[in-house]
């Protein structure tokens, strides 16, 4: 038995040894090599942080186009070509631009930030988790905002997100996928060596998110070793592969290599070659996201049309909410700032000025008595709408309104953030308050469940959606914090807003995130993206067998076809049981 022992120890350096570097890191006869340059940078996104930043550019770069763009994290490390545990990145990089295995393509090695010290006897702040660990848009719109435009001022750098690609190793790993998922409008190709997608600051939530959002454009190599890390935040090697079949589950274009080594760059330096051939193979074609279901039960691609995105039905105002549809189809939505409500017409999808000067008319939705019921927030009051005659009645005044929900009944519940109370009023009735949150909360967004048993009320600066009970007096009672949304790294705020509901009983939430739909028993299933990066305020459903998703974003208003059917709140369905 001992010998065997000794024989396994012996055996554990030698195989480590078999990762070695190939023909592809070292200096080929012929190959022109490129040259290196270096600039430090102080930061605006990491105020007084400062680093080092090298350029590799290409022999074959000449300025008479733009070049490809490679971002690598722990930029001081991936430039090395020295030693026993170099990565030889920029022979790399020599060698296959040259062979024609990436484009022409300019490199940038960024190093973390540093905040330095006042003196000599204080320790400085180092920045590396901080920015690579963390979740968020933060990184990317750091190297978006300041490094690329700083390298674009010296050299012609490309505008297609397609030829950037960004990489970096364990949690420079980690810091390239999440600038690439924050930002596939800059990002797609994404190179992970033994990635830090553990509970460092949050990451380990990554693979499910990738799994709930709807599929990014995104292309993603990955590498990972059986020894790798395995410490408090996690096991590195479990969520590596967590994250693989993540990727395989929503479909992307992915590949995962691996391996026995630990938490080093032996394996990834000697397939960086590899790695790098095929995250650039097809520079040449766009790489989109995936629109077909993989097999697995994908909620968000189940709920989606294939054949159909986003497309803008109104724009130039300045900000949209309210979106309401018509008995007839038509749709209605609010411009806040602008005092106007504005219609798009069911028939030739054209939007026209409805109504102007309507005192900063907010939320909208029409009644059982086809009138416009609106939020009108200026002068504190719930006003009814004749569309044809533009007749109106105050149906209830005294309290500031946001969003609103009419019932089948005639019954009216309307939020006001500003107390965070929720008020109801009774057909032919006054406001009263029908629940108050006591604590810093910010009621906003509400809709009834498609049988009008329950009304949602959700929660901007909180990750929770109330439900309540919706009592034959018209009362609110039991009332639970029972949808669980997803929420961004930066705050615990999801920045829900305006809601609509499915009549088989999904909930979809305007959020930070996205669209957040949630399942009956109050989990969230699947993450539309957001028709733009701008703020979306409000939804409903419209068009033909109400499979039209109307959304309200700042200065436009977005449709989208879906599979999934909303319902007409003056006709209440009752939905299925849901699956528990």
């Amino acid at each position: 038995m001992l010998r065997i022992t000794l024989a396994l120890l012996l055996a554990a350096p030698l195989w480590a040894q078999t990762y070695q570097i190939g023909p592809d890191s070292k200096r080929k006869p012929g190959v022109p090599e490129g040259k290196l340059e270096h600039f430090e940078w102080t930061s605006k996104a990491y105020p007084g942080t400062v680093r080092d930043v090298w350029i590799y550019v290409p022999a074959q770069y000449d300025g008479s186009k733009p070049a490809a763009v490679m971002v690598f994290q722990d930029g001081k490390g991936f430039i090395n070509t020295e030693g026993d545990r170099a990565w030889m990145t920029p022979i790399v990089l020599d060698n296959l631009i040259a062979e024609g295995s990436m484009p022409v393509t300019i490199g940038i090695f960024a190093q973390w930030g540093l905040l330095k010290a006042n003196n000599d006897e204080q320790q400085n702040r180092y920045n590396r988790s901080f920015e690579y660990d963390a979740l968020g848009p933060r990184y990317a719109n750091f190297l978006i905002d300041e490094i690329l435009p700083e390298v674009g001022k010296r050299y012609k750098l490309t505008d297609d997100p397609n030829l950037r690609g960004i990489g970096g190793s364990s949690s420079g790993g980690i810091a390239a996928f999440v600038a690439a998922w924050e930002r596939p409008d800059y990002f797609r190709r994404v190179l992970s060596f033994v990635g830090s997608y553990t509970n460092l600051r949050g990451a380990q939530i990554l693979p499910s998110l990738v799994r709930k959002h709807e599929p990014r454009p995104l292309k993603v190599f990955l590498q990972d070793g059986r020894n790798d890390n395995n410490i408090y935040s996690g096991s590195w090697w479990i969520v590596n592969q967590d994250m693989a079949d993540s990727l395989r589950f929503a479909g992307y274009d992915y590949k995962f290599v691996t391996g026995e080594e630990k938490h080093n760059n032996i394996h990834g330096r000697a397939i960086l070659p590899e790695a790098l051939r095929w995250l650039w193979a097809d520079a040449g074609k766009p790489i989109e996201a995936n629109r077909k279901k993989t097999g697995d039960r994908q909620w968000v691609l189940e709920f989606a049309d294939p054949a159909h995105d986003w497309e803008v039905v109104s724009e130039g105002h300045t900000f949209t909410e309210g979106p309401a549809v018509a008995p007839n189809g038509d749709v209605y939505f609010t411009d806040v700032r602008e005092s106007k409500i504005w219609r798009i017409d069911a028939k030739t999808g054209k939007a026209s000025l409805f109504l102007d000067k309507t005192g900063e008319t907010n939320g909208l939705m029409f009644g059982p008595d086809g009138r416009l019921y609106s939020c009108r927030k200026a002068k504190k009051q719930i006003v009814a709408i004749d569309v044809a005659t533009k007749k109106e009645e105050v149906i209830a005044s005294g309290a500031e309104s946001n969003d609103i929900a009419v019932l089948a009944n005639g019954d009216i519940y309307f939020t006001n953030p500003a107390e965070n109370k929720v008020y109801y009023v009774p057909k032919g009735g006054k406001a009263q308050v029908a629940f108050e949150d006591k604590q810093a909360g910010f009621l906003n967004g509400l809709v009834t469940s498609p049988d009008q048993a329950l009304l949602m009320v959700d929660d901007s600066r909180e990750k929770w959606v109330w439900s309540f009970q919706i009592m034959p007096d018209g009362k609110l009672a039991n009332g639970q914090k029972f949808y669980r949304l997803e929420t961004p790294d930066a705050s615990s705020r999801s920045g829900a807003d305006g809601m609509t509901i499915t009549a088989d009983g999904h909930l979809l939430v305007a959020t930070d995130q996205g669209i957040q739909i949630c399942d009956q028993p109050g989990r969230v299933v699947g993450i539309f993206s957001k028709p733009q990066r701008k703020f979306v305020s409000n939804l409903t459903f419209a068009g033909p067998e109400m499979k039209t998703l109307y959304a309200t974003s700042e200065d436009k208003v977005f449709r989208r076809k879906l599979s999934i059917a909303g319902v007409l709140p003056w006709k209440p369905v009752k939905p299925p049981v849901p699956g528990l």
